[in-house]
């Protein structure tokens, strides 16, 4: 199949989850679009060298994650954040991004520290076992386990926090 068409076929396929996660990891609609598309084009672009050690669920995370984390390296996304923030209730016309921000679990998993907000969208927004959350951050199962049970708990309390009863 050529890789266009698997492309398209990933992008039906996960575009919707991919893209999500990005929002989730990134607390920025707009990023997030920017962070889903690099993914699909890294994606085209390997299609062929992809070797299916892993699911390719499991393979778009891997990218998507790096991508984001690019995104956030960069140096105007860590000076421009706070005045984004800042003007973000003045200029959110964005429908899609107000049904986000409503909510309050993802407000709540936008607030934990990136590494366990990044185990929380795993587990939860993108479904991985352990094992393909292990190969996704590069640890070892046993290691996941517990790194996902406590950023599960930290989750439990931020939630409890804010009036969620668990």
């Amino acid at each position: 199949m050529p890789a266009e068409q698997g492309i398209e076929r990933l992008i039906t396929e996960y575009g919707d989850a991919v893209l999500r996660m990005c929002y989730l990891y990134l607390k920025d609609y707009h990023l997030a679009e920017d962070a889903a598309q690099e993914t699909f084009i890294k994606a085209m672009k390997h299609y062929d060298s992809f070797n299916q050690k892993s699911s390719e669920k499991t393979w778009l995370t891997r990218i998507a994650i790096n991508c984001c984390k690019n995104i956030m390296r960069m140096n105007w996304f860590r000076l421009g954040r706070g005045q984004l923030e800042e003007n973000m209730q003045t200029v959110v016309n964005d429908p899609i991004e107000n049904v986000l921000e409503r909510d309050g679990i993802t407000r709540s998993i936008q607030s934990m520290e990136v590494q366990d907000r990044e185990l929380i969208i795993l587990y939860y927004y993108q479904e991985l076992s352990m094992k393909e959350i292990a190969q996704v951050i590069g640890k070892s199962e046993n290691v996941t386990i517990q790194r996902v049970n406590r950023a599960r708990k930290k989750l439990k309390k931020i939630l409890m926090e804010v009036g969620y009863g668990l």
